[in-house]
């Protein structure tokens, strides 16, 4: 469904991608981990187009991802974002955060909008927060109404950027849980991530990321419990020593 083909990707005279190479199936979960400033923020905003790329290719469901054309716009329907930091509307409630982008963008009824952005409300816990404000919402929950802001667009892939990053840690497992059982359902999805027990439970794949390029991937039992090359297994140790 995702094809990236020798992605590089420069600030200036900084090259933050070198040449990044990889393939999401339809229904997989391929975790990208590494160190901060490796480009897996990077590479995730060239997926959907929010950053431009002066070399190589991808492709999406067999169409090339291209932020100065229109089909741009088709694209960003089949492959919703889930951000850092919410991007929540402050002075629209939960439910209308959601129903913003099947009325504005999709051009759905407003009626069947709110039908839609309360079932997916519900489906990540929220039946009783769709009046809330997001200033009166928990850190998890607001990343929860995003989550049902993305599901709203109905995309075929959702890429999560450090969906938990924010958070307190005791509001982590209710994202994480839902994004369980997101992968249950059988959503595609790309999610950069520093939780390595979501990953060796959740994901099929994963790329461990350094300095642009992909140092090492692979099943992610296979990666986080026995990684092959030097430099993951030193990131993992220190990743993993506060959990032993």
């Amino acid at each position: 469904m995702i094809e990236v083909s020798d992605i590089h990707k420069s600030y200036g005279q900084v090259e933050v991608i070198r040449g990044i190479s990889f393939n999401v199936n339809p229904g997989e979960v391929v975790c990208i981990i590494g160190p901060s400033g490796s480009g897996k923020s990077t590479i995730l905003r060239c997926l959907n187009g929010l950053e431009t790329y002066q070399q190589g290719d991808i492709h999406i469901d067999g169409r090339r991802v291209d932020p100065e054309d229109r089909s741009i716009k088709d694209i960003r329907l089949r492959v919703s974002m889930v951000f850092q930091r919410f991007n929540l509307f402050p002075h629209r409630t939960a439910l209308e955060n959601v129903m913003e982008g099947p009325i504005y963008v999709m051009g759905i009824d407003p009626h069947e909008a709110r039908e839609r952005a309360t079932n997916y409300l519900e489906k990540v816990g929220l039946a009783d927060k769709l009046d809330s404000y997001p200033a009166n919402l928990s850190g998890g929950q607001q990343q929860r109404v995003a989550i049902a802001r993305a599901l709203a667009m109905q995309p075929e892939a959702i890429l999560f950027d450090e969906p938990t990053s924010a958070l307190d840690p005791e509001l982590v497992g209710d994202v994480l849980e839902v994004m369980r059982q997101l992968a249950d359902e059988g959503m595609t999805m790309v999610v950069v991530t520093h939780e390595m027990g979501f990953a060796r439970e959740v994901a099929d794949r994963v790329l461990f990321l350094e300095g642009g390029v992909i140092v090492e991937q692979g099943p992610a039992k296979d990666v986080l419990s026995n990684p092959q090359e030097a430099r993951t297994q030193s990131f993992l140790r220190r990743v993993l020593r506060p959990l032993v």
